[in-house]
């Protein structure tokens, strides 16, 4: 009985198939999931690499992990660490990677907002 080995080109993405193509298929594969801390350890990969599109991925998944979690310093980490990602991206002039910086500066004024709005400690 043969195996069809897995590639890249099965979630639809052409690729020359190297390691970073990979790792990006398998970040999106987590994504459509619904399980973004493996899509976010994936992308994150990929992008230590030097893919682009992993860390404009990345970014996104970052910022989406912020929404979803408490609010404090865990999100907080989620959205400094999404924003350098976001910021360092090669295609960051692109209308995509614009809206996904856009949308990551609008995370962080809500989560200041909030700090805002928290009561302050007595003591």
């Amino acid at each position: 009985m043969s195996v069809r080995p897995w590639t890249p080109e099965d979630l639809g993405r052409p690729t020359d198939g190297t390691w970073v193509d990979v790792a990006f298929g398998l970040g999106e594969m987590y994504e459509r999931a619904g399980d973004l801390q493996q899509a976010a350890d994936w992308y994150r990969r990929a992008a230590e690499s030097g893919c682009a599109d992993a860390a404009l991925r990345l970014g996104a998944v970052l910022g989406r992990m912020a929404d979803a979690g408490p609010a404090g310093d865990a999100a907080e980490d989620l959205l400094a660490e999404a924003t350098r990602w976001l910021s360092g991206a090669q295609d960051a002039t692109t209308p995509d990677a614009i809206e996904l910086i856009t949308d990551m500066l609008n995370r962080q004024l809500r989560q200041a907002a909030r700090r805002g709005l928290e009561p302050a400690s007595a003591g």
